[in-house]
């Protein structure tokens, strides 16, 4: 079980904080974006990301753990049939905060909290891209010792074919 935070809360007791949060996190799935003290906005980011990733799975079990927490039946089925399974292929990080200043009056600082886009494919790619590099400079890390016995010969001829690659590759930079 989940050890409740200590020192002060939102609103002053548990269940008001838990209420405070549970409304936000509606406003969030409702509208996309919502503007908030960095106070609230720092404390229900985890909230909605938790509510994020049981909407991604969608067993009963976690659509009812849903609807614990979110008392509106329409944003709940909109969190359940469009908000999650739209950030299927992303690994967590479903909100964004950014920080907007001081309010007006009593001089709160503020933030935006919103949802972030689903990773689009030319996204996907250039991830899978990236790990396959990653990989690829791990495997060469991994093997120094075989590879140079293996290349010493192919390395003499090497050179008698880089010569003729190199020269169109200055005179490119030249014009």
């Amino acid at each position: 079980m989940a050890q409740p935070a200590k020192g002060p809360r939102l609103g002053g007791g548990a269940a008001h904080e838990k209420l405070i949060l549970s409304n936000l996190a509606t406003a969030l799935f409702e509208h996309g974006s919502i503007t908030t003290t960095e106070a609230k906005a720092r404390r229900l980011r985890p909230v909605a990301e938790r509510l994020i990733t049981k909407a991604r799975r969608g067993d009963l079990h976690n659509r009812r753990q849903v609807m614990r927490v979110i008392k509106d039946k329409s944003v709940a089925h909109t969190l359940l049939t469009e908000i999650g399974p739209r950030y299927v292929n992303r690994p967590g990080g479903y909100t964004r905060i950014t920080k907007l200043g001081p309010r007006k009056g009593d001089n709160a600082p503020m933030a935006l909290i919103e949802l972030v886009e689903a990773l689009t494919v030319a996204q996907k790619a250039v991830g899978e891209a990236e790990g396959a590099t990653k990989r690829a400079v791990k495997e060469a890390a991994a093997k120094p010792a075989p590879a140079p016995v293996a290349e010493a010969a192919p390395a003499a001829a090497a050179p008698a074919e880089t010569p003729p690659v190199e020269e169109p590759a200055a005179e490119t930079e030249e014009s």
